[in-house]
């Protein structure tokens, strides 16, 4: 069946505006991808996976101006020792970055390796996104592949002594960022990931992270700072056997966005936890789409998101386990809940459980209410005044998607966000 008349244009109208990179090494997957786009067409508000989630802004031939915002507070991870790789605008900033050289670890630029014709990136740069594509189609997962014209290839041997961080900084107001980062983590080695900033006016990222048995990956984001920013993210990640993957992301602010998480356990024993806190206030649209695929024995995942949203803001979640046959002993939970702080916003939630094995332990639950009247009222009670009640519960409600974040320092800056966020906002 093709692709509907509608869609056609739509797809052909935003490919219009876009140049296929010739680009070595990738060049074959480049145009791969753009045969997939063109196979499933643009997102359209009658998809299943984007019924709650207008894609309008995000497949416009040209993307929405968005206020870049000017603050003295810190950016996010200011004060952890880390190795520092800046985009502006989606465009490697060399002179706002560190060297690209760390023991343990090999990182290149996407364009450079683009050049070479043999490259360990080219085993994998759309390998995960092309099996992503099935059952759930995601064309614009195919759209960055095809035209992310930047990004980085990081290559993890060791274990390297500081975080990665990839920072990326919002300039001009019509900014229209396709990032592509590809990540091999080799078996026993171990790597901390940090992602933050704005990014651009709208910003389309795809990651895609290949972690061999034994490996282990720590990933923790925070979107937020610019509000009329628009974006969709995605992220592919194979486990093999053993390894463990665990991510998180903090988004505040934001117009619009879609994160996406793909997770394949392909090996015996491996762990994938995928979590998630955001808080939103007025013009806000927040979107969590997680499908976590067991295929091997003895795993676990655990998918844990908490929302906060009032004045009309709007959060979505959609979250699967599938169980393949034979991933016997699989140990999956979901959890996706909603602190509504007043009458006028929405939490729109679709958990799914897909199980072909007879032994495992699956669960899933989703639940959306108010602050709870008689912790506030033990609170007030005892001379707390309302404000700083609320905020309290506030913060002990995202504590569990919080504490997925292993490192202390970490997590103690998320938290400290979430407080400012909040201060900010009485």
């Amino acid at each position: 069946m093709g692709v509907p008349a509608q869609k056609q244009t739509a797809t052909e109208a935003l490919l219009a505006t876009l140049t296929l990179p010739t680009a070595g090494c990738t060049q074959s997957a480049r145009e791969a991808a753009l045969a997939r786009l063109r196979e499933m067409g643009v997102p359209g508000r009658r998809d299943e996976y984007w019924k709650y989630t207008r894609p309008d802004t995000l497949i416009a031939p040209e993307a929405p101006r968005a206020a870049t915002f000017h603050t003295d507070e810190p950016m996010m991870f200011d004060a952890i020792d880390r190795l520092k790789i800046v985009f502006v605008d989606g465009v490697f900033d060399a002179e706002a970055s560190d060297a690209l050289e760390m023991e343990g670890v090999r990182i290149e630029r996407i364009e450079d390796i683009c050049c070479k014709d043999i490259h360990w990136a080219k085993d994998l740069y759309g390998v995960l996104e092309a099996r992503g594509q099935s059952p759930v189609p995601r064309p614009l997962a195919a759209l960055n592949t095809a035209f992310a014209g930047d990004g980085i290839a990081i290559h993890v041997t060791g274990k390297p002594s500081k975080p990665i961080s990839l920072i990326y900084r919002h300039a001009s107001e019509s900014s229209d960022a396709l990032l592509h980062h590809v990540i091999r983590v080799e078996s026993g080695a171990e790597v901390t990931i940090l992602e933050n900033g704005p990014a651009a006016s709208r910003f389309n990222k795809c990651m895609e992270i290949d972690i061999a048995d034994g490996g282990t990956l720590h990933h923790v984001r925070a979107q937020g700072r610019d509000h009329e920013r628009r974006a969709v993210t995605h992220m592919f990640t194979r486990l093999g056997a053993g390894s463990v993957y665990k991510s998180f992301t903090l988004t505040v602010n934001g117009v619009l966005t879609r994160n996406e998480q793909v997770v394949e356990l392909t090996g015996d024993e491996g762990v994938a936890h995928v979590a998630g806190a955001c808080v939103g206030d007025g013009d806000f649209h927040h979107d969590d789409t997680v499908f976590v695929t067991h295929d091997a024995v003895n795993c676990e995942s655990r998918q844990v998101f908490k929302k906060v949203l009032r004045n009309g803001a709007t959060g979505v979640f959609q979250g699967k386990i599938l169980v393949q046959p034979g991933a016997q002993k699989t140990d999956g939970y979901q959890i996706s809940q909603s602190l509504l702080l007043d009458d006028d916003s929405q939490f729109l939630a679709k958990p799914e459980l897909e199980i072909y094995a007879d032994d495992v332990a699956c669960s899933h639950g989703s639940t959306s209410g108010a602050i709870d009247e008689t912790a506030l009222f033990y609170l007030r009670s005892r001379g707390v005044p309302q404000k700083e009640a609320t905020d309290l519960l506030t913060l002990a409600f995202l504590a569990e998607a919080v504490e997925e974040i292993e490192d202390e320092a970490l997590a103690a800056d998320i938290v400290s966000r979430l407080e400012g966020w909040l201060a900010r906002r009485a």
